[in-house]
């Protein structure tokens, strides 16, 4: 794609990534109660109950999203009103959005569920912290990372080349667990010197989210890959870094 069409695409797609930048940069503050933006914890400004109705209502609409947008009927529709080279891009910006207003209308749930202030525990609980979203972020680049966040579709890097998917790959930590990316996450929404009741709710909900997402998302790989990725299931955990059962294909 060429002309003014295929600079508009290619500047949608880099908005989509600056939203999706932007968003892990305050994901990683507001979990980790920065200062300056609205975080996980805070001063409780509301009746708890009132505040968990809240919080759980801005989970739930990104889970629609991400849930929804993800299946085939809704890319099938989607195809009618965008050119397939800007679906991904619409996806990573849709999911963007609703990230971010989750994270500027959280309202705190201040009672504590556990605190570590001894050190050096508190500083190895960061550290932890710190390694689940380096491994969630490096994981994206140990497959396409222009591919996962829209970019190559809409003509980053191709050279003026037609567009093809990813090939399946084993690839570093890709080798150890299927989905390093989201075990990642989970890491980074548990380690906390100090866990509050609204740090409690972030983590379980984007956890059971994870498993659950997790389940369709390999439904449709086995459909898509066939053989190939059921032997990779077969061989390779899920999360847990366990030793890989025979060969891996690089």
């Amino acid at each position: 794609m060429s002309g003014i069409r295929g600079l508009a695409l290619m500047a949608y797609a880099a908005a989509a990534y600056s939203a999706f930048a932007a968003t892990t940069l305050w994901a990683i503050g507001f979990l980790a109660d920065w200062r300056g933006l609205p975080a996980v914890d805070g001063p409780g400004s509301l009746p708890a109950w009132a505040a968990v109705l809240i919080d759980a209502g801005l989970l739930l609409v990104f889970a629609a999203q991400h849930s929804v947008m993800a299946r085939a009927g809704f890319k099938g529709r989607l195809a009618v009103l965008l050119p397939p080279a800007a679906e991904r891009s619409t996806y990573v910006l849709a999911a963007s959005v609703a990230l971010l207003a989750a994270f500027w209308l959280w309202r705190p749930l201040p009672a504590v569920v556990w605190q570590v202030g001894a050190q050096p525990w508190a500083a190895l609980i960061w550290a932890v912290y710190a390694a689940g979203w380096l491994v969630a972020v490096a994981s994206t680049f140990m497959i396409d990372h222009l591919d996962f966040l829209g970019l190559r579709q809409a003509g980053w890097r191709r050279g003026g080349r037609a567009y093809e998917a990813p090939r399946f790959t084993e690839r570093l930590l890709y080798r150890l667990v299927r989905h390093p990316m989201m075990l990642g996450l989970v890491v980074a929404f548990w380690a906390t010197p100090v866990m509050t009741t609204g740090h409690l709710l972030f983590a379980l909900a984007g956890t059971g989210y994870i498993t659950v997402g997790v389940r369709f998302e390999e439904r449709d790989l086995r459909r898509q890959l066939g053989d190939a990725y059921r032997d990779y299931a077969g061989r390779v955990p899920a999360f847990v870094p366990v030793a890989v059962r025979g060969s891996s294909r690089r």
